[in-house]
């Protein structure tokens, strides 16, 4: 059996830590804290910075630079705390993004509330308060999954594909959330549909989101929806944010 964190190098590109070995919340966590940690320590040898669900990974050339100096420090650092329990790093975003639920722009709502055990109102009710924090990042340019919802939304993935739901479609499965970055066929559930481009090239941060962030997808009328696609330029589609 495994014990964790674990610290290994990657070839010559960096070191990885892991935390576990399948999501948790408190692993997610220690990855992000982590990785917030050795940003704010400022060694010189690493060059950048990266999460997923559970581990936390060090950009450093080793060969360059002697792994085990590197190794040394960042086993001290684990050894400062409980990463596990620590309070998630301070700058993250929430946002919120109004969402339209159901109708032709999200057809799959009522399916995926019949998996989930509960009535239409009941869905847009739970899934328009639910509060998310983005995992990872990754699939498509900045494509969030977002985790947790209660565990009656555990619901599989389709049988089969849905040919393409389109850019800013809401989607979950497993008790997650996704908004898709681009049109896409995909064997999740399209319960909402957003204004909000989570890819912006044209930008300078063309990533919306990072991970650690969390998400509201409030519920707004179709007339409320079609006003905010209709004049919002700036690919937030409507969304408040706020710093956490």
């Amino acid at each position: 059996m495994t014990d964790f964190p674990t610290l290994r190098t990657v070839g010559l590109s960096g070191i990885l830590i892991q935390f576990a070995d399948h999501y948790s919340d408190s692993a997610n966590r220690a990855a992000l804290t982590f990785r917030a940690a050795v940003t704010d320590a400022s060694m010189p040898e690493v060059t950048e910075t990266s999460t997923s669900l559970v581990s936390t990974f060090i950009s450093v050339d080793l060969s360059a630079a002697k792994p085990e100096g590197i190794i040394d420090q960042l086993e001290t650092l684990l050894g400062d705390q409980d990463w596990y329990a620590a309070p998630l790093p301070e700058g993250r975003t929430l946002w919120r993004v109004p969402t339209l639920y159901g109708t032709d722009r999200a057809p799959q709502l009522i399916e995926a509330a019949e998996a989930a055990g509960v009535t239409p109102e009941q869905a847009i009710e739970e899934l328009s308060t639910a509060r998310v924090r983005v995992l990872n990042i990754g699939f498509a340019p900045g494509q969030p999954y977002m985790s947790e919802l209660p565990e009656h939304w555990n619901i599989p993935r389709q049988q089969s594909l849905t040919k393409s739901v389109p850019q800013g479609a809401l989607v979950t499965a497993i008790r997650q959330l996704i908004i898709f970055t681009n049109a896409s066929p995909t064997g999740w559930r399209h319960v909402g549909q957003t204004a909000f481009r989570t890819f912006r090239p044209e930008s300078d941060t063309p990533f919306a989101l990072s991970p650690g962030d969390e998400m509201c997808f409030p519920s707004v009328t179709e007339a409320e929806f079609n006003s905010i696609e209709a004049r919002d330029t700036t690919g937030d589609g409507g969304a408040e944010r706020e710093t956490i």
